[in-house]
């Protein structure tokens, strides 16, 4: 079934800032009866990158995450303004959290976050040809730049070390495309 068997009867907004707009929807579910439904809707796409050395070693990035309330370990990553091209978004993102430059990017996925509750999209990529530079972080960024062979990366999604949906899937893709 790919027709949408969904009602929207009304949608208002209940909250919003520079980076997301939550609604609230009224609305007809597929077996008729009226319910709600809310609906995070991002300003941005997510944006990753797998930085892949001549060695094999990739970049990780450490951080605090607030709404999580834990140390969290992801591939590096940003978002990236709707009107904006990915590709130069996911350059941006790459120097700011690394230093790291490349020549070659390869956009490896597109995936839906958290598609039950908000419509916001990721995208990740493989950089190679990489050239060392100095990072630029953020104001609000206190991060710590970790460099490992890309396989250390991948035995920390397997053992769940890493949590982050954008980096367990990016990784994982990276891994099947890199023969791992």
């Amino acid at each position: 079934m790919t027709e949408n068997p969904w009602q929207t009867l009304k949608v208002s907004t209940v909250y919003e800032n520079p980076w997301i707009r939550m609604e609230h929807h009224d609305i007809v579910n597929p077996t008729g009866k009226a319910g709600i439904y809310g609906v995070v809707h991002f300003k941005n796409r997510a944006i990753g990158i797998i930085p892949i050395d001549k060695e094999g070693n990739t970049w990780l990035i450490g951080q605090y995450r607030y709404a999580l309330k834990e140390y969290s370990w992801e591939i590096p990553m940003g978002g990236g303004p709707n009107e904006l091209d990915l590709l130069e978004s996911a350059k941006r993102e790459l120097k700011e959290e690394t230093g790291l430059t490349a020549e070659k990017w390869t956009q490896i996925m597109k995936i839906h976050t958290s598609n039950s509750v908000t419509d916001e999209l990721g995208y990740v990529y493989l950089a190679k040809d990489l050239t060392q530079g100095e990072t630029e972080f953020e104001e609000t960024e206190v991060l710590q730049v970790k460099k490992l062979p890309f396989q250390e990366a991948l035995d920390m999604v397997m053992s769940g070390e890493i949590t982050d949906s954008l980096s367990i899937a990016g990784i994982l893709k990276a891994a099947r495309i890199l023969g791992f």
